[in-house]
């Protein structure tokens, strides 16, 4: 109940995982100057950390952002059709030749993908050996676990054994607590498999 009442009134009828969600979700990350500067930081970020030179640079999950406008060059990607999207296409089967990416980016969406680690197999092969990956995600600390596990609209579990959920809806499906898994719990593991 709680996390009704703190939803936006313009998006408690409607679905997650509606194509019509991105439209929602721009408006108000461009109507809402705190949550637009956040954006503007991730992006000059992210651009300013790409490697030199040419090549495309994949934007995983570009839902309602406009990392574009940072990097024009940037293909943009989705798993479902919306406009100004460049490719739909799923993160565990990349569509693209072995080492033709300068660097693949995204915002908070990692934890949406079902298995990290046919995703980072995927990047691995497509990623050329200079290139990067460069990612903003959800992190746990005592308060955001706080957040995530009362507050927030999508499933989150430290304590996950292993990298993968199940797969139910492009958007409605998660652990936020995914990139902290990988990055921080089992990191030797993420280094040993992914140098």
């Amino acid at each position: 109940m709680l996390k009704k009442l703190l939803t936006l009134p313009a998006c408690r009828d409607i679905e997650l995982d509606d194509p019509d969600t991105f439209n929602l979700e721009k408006q108000i990350i461009r109507s809402k100057p705190f949550l637009q500067d956040i954006y503007l930081e991730w992006y000059a970020m992210i651009s300013s950390h790409l490697p030199p030179g040419n090549g495309p640079v994949l934007e995983l999950g570009s839902g309602a952002g406009f990392l574009e406008d940072f990097i024009p060059e940037l293909v943009t990607s989705d798993v479902q059709h919306r406009q100004g999207i460049t490719a739909v296409l799923r993160a565990q089967q990349l569509p693209i030749a072995g080492q033709q990416l300068r660097a693949i980016v995204m915002c908070n969406v990692l934890h949406h993908i079902p298995s990290v680690e046919a995703f980072l197999n995927e990047a691995a092969r497509c990623v050329r050996p200079d290139g990067r990956m460069l990612m903003i995600e959800p992190w746990v600390t005592t308060w955001s676990s706080f957040v995530y596990r009362w507050f927030h609209h999508e499933p989150f579990d430290p304590y996950k054994a292993d990298w993968t959920f199940p797969s139910q809806g492009p958007l409605s499906s998660a652990n936020g607590a995914l990139p902290w898994i990988v990055f921080r719990r089992d990191r030797e593991r993420f280094e040993r498999d992914f140098p």
